[in-house]
């Protein structure tokens, strides 16, 4: 009898030995496996509304993509935490702060904005141009400087409308740059007036939660024969390109657009 119990027991004996000896986990292992405090990440779409001017249209790029739009949706589907990104881009050359509010009260632009994320904004070039053609016999630095208060006036009211139909989306405002070095060779303020028009954009942007001012007029500076299109206004494919390297990298400062990681 004892011998029959040996047969079976001892080859028992070993495979509960050979589980307890942790071969793969081990019976601790299954038994006692220490609880994750770390959540799965999963990718969210984003969804971006582009609007204002012709940078937005992405006048100047090559196969019509859509200027920095293009480029930024590609790096943006890169990140690991975004499922998906889709840009409605509502872009119009030669739009104004003034038409560009007026275009706001569009059905299909307000529907987009309130479904999106984020809004990005190009404006303030075509102001600009405004009073460069209506004083342009006597153009000085003074009637730049007396056009800003309006030019924010508008600004702000662009912010307001689009925070009155989605409260919650983040708003990014693209800076302007210098596309008249060689127009205005006469008039040595032009970088200077430059400044006070995105000083002032960008004191109109920090009055809001969730919004951003994004420089770009340095990536243009001593670089309008490499990064302009052939009208010498419009960026080409490089500045486009640059452009949107910029944004995407203030849109991830601070986890601003709220992606997981």
């Amino acid at each position: 009898m004892v011998t029959k119990m040996k047969k079976w027991f001892i080859p028992l004996l070993a495979s509960v030995a050979l589980a307890l000896s942790g071969c793969s986990h081990g019976i601790t292992g299954l038994l006692f496996k220490p609880a994750s405090n770390e959540k799965k990440m999963v990718p969210v779409p984003l969804h971006i509304v582009s609007i204002g001017d012709s940078l937005t249209e992405g006048v100047g790029d090559s196969k019509g993509r859509g200027g920095y739009t293009y480029y930024l949706k590609n790096e943006l589907d890169a990140l690991k935490g975004v499922k998906k990104t889709t840009i409605a881009n509502y872009g119009v050359k030669g739009n104004r702060t003034d038409q560009l509010l007026a275009r706001l009260q569009d059905e299909k632009i307000r529907k987009s904005i309130k479904d999106s994320d984020v809004v990005m904004i190009t404006i303030g070039g075509n102001d600009m141009m405004k009073v460069l053609r209506e004083n342009i016999s006597n153009l000085n630095k003074q009637e730049f400087e007396a056009a800003i208060p309006g030019y924010k006036q508008r600004l702000d009211q662009i912010f307001r409308r689009i925070r009155a139909i989605n409260p919650d989306v983040k708003i990014a405002l693209v800076g302007l740059y210098n596309p008249f070095s060689k127009w205005l060779t006469d008039i040595k303020e032009v970088d200077q007036m430059l400044a006070a028009w995105n000083d002032a954009s960008k004191e109109v942007a920090s009055r809001y939660k969730n919004t951003i001012f994004i420089p770009v007029a340095d990536i243009f500076e001593n670089n309008e024969d490499e990064l302009l299109y052939d009208d010498h206004f419009h960026p080409n494919d490089e500045g486009y390109k640059r452009m949107s390297k910029r944004i995407y990298r203030y849109l991830l400062k601070g986890n601003f657009l709220g992606i997981p990681k």
